[in-house]
């Protein structure tokens, strides 16, 4: 199987021992406290499942300056986006070396887990803008992932860390959410070698589907893994148990038995296109798959990216040898009118645009939310309904 990134051997930080569990939570009611924020949440979930390996906590202002920058941490580590713990106020922690995360999305704001704190340090404006800058490709406070980033705070809180919690995500989604050792197990349990990610924040239409079919086809892949995003997104985005409901429903009705691992990952949506391709790469390497599809707009977000940014940077900025995993990359899919299937628009000799069924997210809202499935062609009528029936549910 692929190796993890940065290391021989994967090291989630969750942990596991029961006894050394119960202690830690024991000690963890003694220690000073910091609620953390969703993205520091997030960044603690992805440590404890494994995803963020070889990290052994969050970084430091150096590391995140660097990596910004260079996709390097400080010590030479590739890394695409920084893994920070940013606070507001550091009152509660002052001086302390050993500190209770508690969590902001779960009742009560149980501890997720226990710090050692290396550093406390401050982070001037311009860093935060100029990270922003290099992370997002954009200042531009409309911008989610900006608006988002830049206003976390002004203190960052870095050192290892003791997970003890995977949040609300095993609760509220426990056929889906996996962490990256177990999706590795079942990897090995499936007898798969070559596996395909796919990444989605949307339920997958036809030309998703497809563009799995092909890339499963083109590359003699075992398996793929279907990898949703199961933690907060934009205002208007589907809601995580829809899109679960869609994803299963295509997959249990358009694709061989023992073809599809159907999972998902508690994160918060970064929105920043390229460099958030990148990381999806890195963490899809540590859940033990080989290849990853990166399609139009990957993890983009309104016109801030050009439409293949997140396909170059792989080859203008990521470094030979710095990734085992390799990237499929894929053109726009569409059904073709005259070819009467889903082909790669860039494929299809002798087409215009008039020739493939095209149809924009806000013209799909629309007739969904009045009851109207899109043709067969764009959405296979099953997941349709699944869809219609949720838009009624919230225009009613």
């Amino acid at each position: 199987m692929i190796k993890p990134h940065g290391s021989e051997v994967l090291n989630p930080l969750l942990v596991e021992d029961a006894q050394l569990h119960q202690q830690l939570l024991a000690e963890a009611e003694a220690l000073p406290s910091l609620l953390l924020n969703s993205a520091a949440a997030a960044n603690a979930v992805m440590l404890g499942a494994g995803y963020f390996n070889p990290l052994s906590g969050y970084m430091n202002l150096a590391d995140a300056l660097s990596v910004s920058e260079t996709l390097h941490t400080a010590e030479g580590l590739f890394w695409p986006v920084p893994v920070l713990n940013l606070v507001e106020d550091v009152t509660a922690i002052a001086g302390a070396s050993r500190i209770a995360l508690r969590d902001p999305n779960t009742e009560g704001n149980p501890v997720m887990a226990i710090m050692d704190v290396a550093a406390i340090e401050s982070v001037s404006d311009e860093q935060v803008q100029s990270m922003a800058q290099q992370i997002f490709a954009t200042v531009d406070p409309e911008h989610p992932g900006v608006a988002t980033f830049t206003n976390l705070g002004r203190n960052v809180v870095s050192g290892d860390i003791q997970v003890l919690s995977l949040s609300y995500f095993q609760a509220d989604f426990p056929d889906t959410f996996r962490t990256a050792v177990e999706i590795r197990n079942e990897i090995a349990e499936r007898g798969w070698n070559k596996v395909v990610a796919f990444q989605t924040r949307n339920p997958m239409h036809r030309a998703h589907e497809e563009l799995c079919h092909m890339a499963m086809e083109r590359l003699g892949a075992d398996g793929i893994v279907v990898h949703m995003l199961l933690g907060k997104l934009k205002k208007g985005d589907i809601p995580a148990s829809v899109r679960d409901d869609c994803i299963r429903k295509m997959v249990e009705l358009y694709f061989p038995e023992n073809s599809v691992m159907v999972t998902g990952y508690g994160f918060d949506m970064l929105y920043a296109g390229p460099r958030e391709a990148v990381l999806h790469a890195v963490f899809r390497q540590n859940m033990g798959c080989t290849h990853l599809i990166v399609g139009r707009d990957h993890a983009g977000v309104g016109d801030y990216y050009g439409a293949f940014d997140a396909q170059t940077i792989f080859a203008d900025k990521v470094p030979a040898g710095s990734l085992d995993i390799e990237i499929f990359n894929a053109d726009h899919t569409a059904y073709s009118k005259k070819l009467d299937r889903v082909v790669m628009m860039n494929e299809a000799e002798g087409h215009t645009k008039e020739d493939f069924i095209l149809l924009s997210g806000t013209k799909v809202r629309q007739m969904l939310g009045d009851g109207i499935a899109p043709p067969p062609e764009f959405s296979r009528p099953e997941v349709a309904q699944i869809l219609m029936d949720f838009y009624q549910l919230e225009n009613a």
